[in-house]
């Protein structure tokens, strides 16, 4: 089966490196400043003539209260008037970029990041996605997946309520951790009632998937205490889990130096939280889609993985990588074809920038055919644990063994050591190596060498 996974300290130690998550390929630590407005429309034009489908991300910055471990890009705040000219300034966006797209091409996908969403009034949501229906073909049947992330604190029956009319299907809960303890170092006090009220609610307003956020490595975590937060959100029967690991870098995060570096647990007790946390959610029927995300048997994404249709964008895994993904707010994402492209992840910027009635695009990055091939492989690599060495040479008509010879060496130690096995026909990621298979990515990773690897998190 696809979610078998066997632990074997020796090896996650040898290979738990500091690498990417693979969102995409190249990673955004390639995008550069030579790409901007003019190559967004040019890949939007391109998306029009191919009506292809579309899946929208918007990012709402703003949240009342700092979490001292977060790593988003956010505007810390009580004062709620600050997200009146910046919903102007997004209604802007929208309509600049809509006006380069065909009315055709539907919307599968929408998901509001932050941020806190939820942080914006009943109106302003209401507002917000009346301009995007106005701008968009949003699907009005519910067969879409729309996704809103959600912080309980923000959120009551009254704001579910409205989520659902206004037609969200998923939600996206931050919990961390349940550890009053924990909670107060990180500065995130949040209680299992206010999570529980919030999930019923979705519940009984039929919203078709719940995702639950954990994070293990947080300050005055132990195995044993990270366990009895499991065991609660086990409880709760999300649909699906994501269990983050923890990556404490206050060089690059100003609020993470609010973190007692003293109170992190150490190396080897996150590794028993992991090994704890795999143990406890399969036991409880959850299977492993790979890197941090768990999930029901029958969600869409472990039903995907299981026929290798299952596919990973800047939304992390998906059933709707097909689709070209426009991101809209401060520095949000695009992926149009081959073409990504980032807007300024400077408020002010962004704003100044839409009030001249230009776009914001700061960076980006245009794939060669090289970025395409590598792209490929480690799509397939990450999301269905498995290699096919003759789709890729058919699809971009390349000899593998020849293309990649100087990786081999690297495949062949990785063999070895039970991390994978590999033939002539393919690669197989083992059960031994599914909770490293950043790493056996990592190798088709062309750029990887002349990266600072402190820019990312361990694979563990």
């Amino acid at each position: 089966m696809l979610d078998a996974i066997r632990w074997d300290t020796d090896l996650i130690r040898r290979y738990d490196l500091a690498g990417p998550r693979y969102t995409s390929y190249p990673t955004a630590v390639q995008f550069h400043s030579q790409v901007g407005t003019f190559d967004l429309l040019h890949a939007l034009r391109e998306s029009r003539k191919a009506l292809r489908p579309l899946s929208l991300y918007v990012h709402v910055p703003f949240c009342a209260n700092i979490c001292y471990y977060c790593a988003c890009n956010k505007v810390i705040t009580k004062d709620r008037g600050r997200a009146l000219p910046y919903l102007q300034r997004l209604e802007q966006e929208i309509q600049l970029i809509a006006c380069h797209l065909d009315p055709g091409q539907k919307v599968e996908q929408l998901h509001f990041g932050g941020g806190t969403p939820t942080f914006l009034s009943h109106d302003e949501l209401r507002q917000l996605m009346s301009h995007l229906r106005q701008h968009f073909n949003l699907l009005d049947d519910d067969s879409g997946d729309y996704g809103i992330e959600i912080d309980p604190r923000e959120a009551d029956w009254s704001t579910m309520g409205l989520l659902r009319e206004l037609g969200f299907n998923r939600v996206s809960i931050g919990l961390q951790d349940l550890d009053p303890a924990v909670q107060r170092a990180v500065n995130r006090l949040q209680s299992l009632e206010e999570t529980r009220a919030v999930i019923e609610a979705a519940r009984t307003l039929q919203f078709r998937s719940i995702n639950i956020d954990l994070i293990y490595g947080l300050p005055k975590q132990t195995p044993d205490n990270f366990a009895r937060t499991v065991e609660e959100v086990i409880n709760l029967q999300p649909d699906r889990l994501s269990v983050f690991n923890y990556a404490h870098l206050p060089e690059r995060f100003m609020p993470q130096r609010r973190i007692n570096s003293h109170e992190l647990p150490e190396p080897t007790e996150k590794l028993q939280m992991l090994q704890r946390t795999i143990e406890q959610l399969t036991a409880a029927g959850y299977r492993y889609i790979g890197m941090d995300h768990f999930a029901l048997p029958d969600d869409e994404l472990a039903i995907a993985q299981e026929e290798s249709t299952l596919q990973r964008n800047f939304q992390g895994y998906t059933t709707h990588g097909h689709c070209d993904l426009i991101g809209l707010g401060v520095s949000a994402i695009s992926q149009i074809g081959d073409l990504y492209c980032q807007n300024s992840s400077d408020l002010t910027q962004y704003q100044n920038l839409l009030g001249g009635a230009q776009l914001a695009t700061s960076r980006g990055l245009v794939c060669n055919q090289d970025d395409r091939v590598r792209r490929a492989v480690i799509q397939q690599l990450i999301c269905n644990f498995s290699l096919d060495f003759e789709a890729i040479e058919q699809q971009f008509n390349i000899d593998f063994r020849g293309y990649f010879g100087d990786l081999w060496p690297q495949l062949q130690t990785m063999a070895e050591d039970g991390l994978i096995t590999l033939s002539n026909e393919g690669i197989e990621v083992l059960p031994a190596g599914r909770l490293l298979v950043r790493s056996v990515c990592m190798v088709f990773d062309t750029y990887l060498e002349q990266q600072n690897r402190q820019r990312f998190s361990r694979v563990i």
